[in-house]
């Protein structure tokens, strides 16, 4: 079954224009989902909207309201909110073109897949895609999806483009703020020494498939095992919560007891003793 579009539009470079649609890269469906259930009757809750007063309310009937002061809403309706249309609602209008190194990672947020949305679409579609491939450039346009504009940073992949939903600015916080508080000190070269020999033992090549979700697997097979009537033991994974007071002593031991030797600066010769300017009395 194929997945359904985020969103749809057009996608536009210069007076280039070809429809699109954008689909979510990833997959949240696997996720271990659980219910609210009453523990006499097993029966799932159902979260049911009320006021205060009124006690249980239609959710047809609701409104939306933005809390301007304590209790005090303005309130909007529907037709207000769409009349407050960008072209970004409908457009994915490029406007630049940057390096991908020029994107601090802390922007990039989620992926999609920014396909043609029919066959009329492709040929200008392969336009813009061979043209971003050859320039190797980052293209930046703006979007509006779950009624906020976002910024997207669009990358050609294969045969069509990836687009990434990039964070505003407000939204990501200044490292400065929590980094300026870590105290200004160098570490021991020696044990940097050791610490590189062991990050060169644990390289290696990133292969997603090796990295599965451990506890959402426990989960299931807690799940199982309750299902078919098994008794289950709860028993927390083991904390080493040893306050390590030796830090050479656990790189040491990290690495398998094969420390290198540490570089200890050549001494010095010592200096000659200046000769004597007494002279011996003849005897």
């Amino acid at each position: 079954m194929a997945p359904r579009p985020t969103w749809q539009g057009h996608l536009r470079l210069s007076l280039v224009t070809c429809p699109v649609a954008l689909y979510t890269a990833t997959n949240p469906g696997g996720e271990v989902r659980f219910n609210l259930l009453h523990p006499k009757t097993h029966n799932r809750i159902r979260m049911v909207a009320t006021d205060p007063d009124l006690g249980p309310v239609e959710r047809s009937d609701l409104v939306k309201g933005y809390e301007v002061e304590k209790d005090r809403y303005v309130i909007v309706t529907p037709e207000e909110i769409d009349s407050v249309r960008l072209e970004s609602t409908r457009t994915i209008d490029i406007e630049r073109f940057v390096d991908v190194a020029d994107i601090d990672r802390l922007y990039w947020d989620n992926p999609y897949f920014l396909v043609p949305d029919g066959k009329l679409a492709v040929e200008a579609y392969s336009v813009i895609r061979d043209a971003m491939a050859g320039a190797k450039r980052i293209a930046l346009g703006r979007v509006v999806m779950h009624t906020r504009e976002r910024l997207l940073a669009i990358e050609p992949r294969g045969k069509g483009l990836v687009a990434w939903s990039l964070r505003s600015f407000d939204e990501v916080r200044d490292p400065a703020d929590l980094f300026d508080d870590i105290p200004a000190k160098k570490a021991d070269p020696s044990m940097i020494a050791i610490a590189r020999k062991i990050i060169e033992q644990q390289d290696g090549p990133f292969e997603p498939k090796d990295f599965k979700d451990r506890y959402e697997e426990a989960l299931r097979d807690l799940i199982k095992r309750k299902e078919k009537g098994g008794k289950t033991k709860v028993t927390a994974a083991p904390v080493d919560d040893t306050n390590v007071v030796d830090l050479m002593e656990a790189l040491r031991k990290s690495l398998g007891g094969k420390a290198p030797a540490a570089k200890t600066p050549a001494k010095k010769a010592a200096p000659k003793k200046a000769a004597s300017t007494r002279t011996k009395k003849a005897s």
